[in-house]
């Protein structure tokens, strides 16, 4: 305000510049003056003019105003940049399945460039996470608590919780398979806090009794290996939890209890208005496909 005074040489067109009463201009100049030691207007007249401090503080307000202008121009570009560093995290079993695929194809020029983590984390944790990441690639079992309202949440796929065993195993023939055929089985568990142990809970309440849980592992490699070596079992997702070619692992519906999870990508609101936010989004949406990698269903051998 100061200086447009100067400039327009009145409170009255500095009240129409800024569509404002007068007497709003007189206020924030009475404001910014009990901040100043000396004087930065005097009366001539009938007019109210800049003193030498005051010409040398709206001179600095031009200084001001020209950060300011930057400062916006740098967020545009920065927002705009279709090739600006885009901060990507996922679950395990998710990373495997998406990154090498988003990699490919992102690169080349004029795509963004992708920065992946995955984050071996319990459900209660993803939120957190979008403080350090513009997308996270989460998961929580259908009927768990949903994500928190302060972030966005964009579904990428409803996946199916099946029994892993081996193809050695007495079931491994059948097309589908039962609580009461598993209910003495060995079991394969997550660690405590992640969303499959309520899953297995699940399939315990059903049966009104404990699971036999032998091992607890977290990577599904792992679990892979455990299983193709032993009778055990194990519930895994059904299209991102791929087992190596050739552990001979099959997946089995289970016909009496219908588990499946959300996998969802979160993120701060914020991040959906830079460009490169959203390309990276639609191209990992568009990689979100409700079949199996290797193109075979939920009973073929994987």
């Amino acid at each position: 305000m100061l200086r447009e005074l100067g400039e327009r040489g009145s409170l009255a067109a500095v009240a129409r510049a800024f569509h404002v009463s007068p007497s709003a201009v007189s206020q924030q100049l009475t404001a910014l003056q009990r901040r100043v030691e000396v004087p930065l207007t005097e009366r001539r007249g009938r007019n109210l003019v800049l003193t030498g401090a005051g010409q040398a503080l709206a001179e600095a307000a031009t200084q001001i105003s020209v950060a300011m202008s930057s400062a916006e121009q740098a967020v545009s570009r920065y927002v705009q940049d279709p090739t600006a560093t885009v901060r990507i995290c996922a679950f395990n079993s998710a990373a495997l399945t998406y990154f090498g695929p988003l990699l490919g194809d992102l690169a080349g020029e004029g795509n963004p460039r992708l920065v992946c983590h995955d984050r071996d984390v319990g459900q209660d944790a993803f939120p957190a996470l979008a403080a350090d990441y513009d997308l996270v690639i989460a998961h929580r079992l259908e009927h768990s608590a949903p994500w928190p309202s302060s972030l966005t949440v964009l579904p990428l796929v409803r996946e199916p919780l099946d029994v892993a065993m081996s193809d050695r195993h007495p079931l491994a023939g059948q097309s589908t398979v039962g609580v009461a055929e598993l209910i003495d089985e060995e079991w394969v568990s997550v660690q405590d806090g992640f969303p499959l142990v309520s899953a297995l809970h699940s399939i315990a309440v059903h049966a009104g009794k404990s699971l036999n849980i032998t091992h607890r592992i977290n990577e599904f490699f792992v679990a892979a290996a455990i299983i193709a070596n032993s009778p055990a079992v194990a519930l895994m997702p059904r299209y991102t939890a791929a087992p190596q070619p050739g552990s001979r692992i099959v997946l089995k519906p289970l016909r009496d209890v219908h588990l499946s999870r959300h996998v969802d990508i979160l993120c701060r609101p914020e991040s959906l208005y830079r460009t490169a936010v959203q390309k990276v989004l639609r191209t990992l949406q568009n990689r979100a496909t409700p079949t199996r990698l290797d193109g075979k269903d939920a009973e073929g051998t994987v």
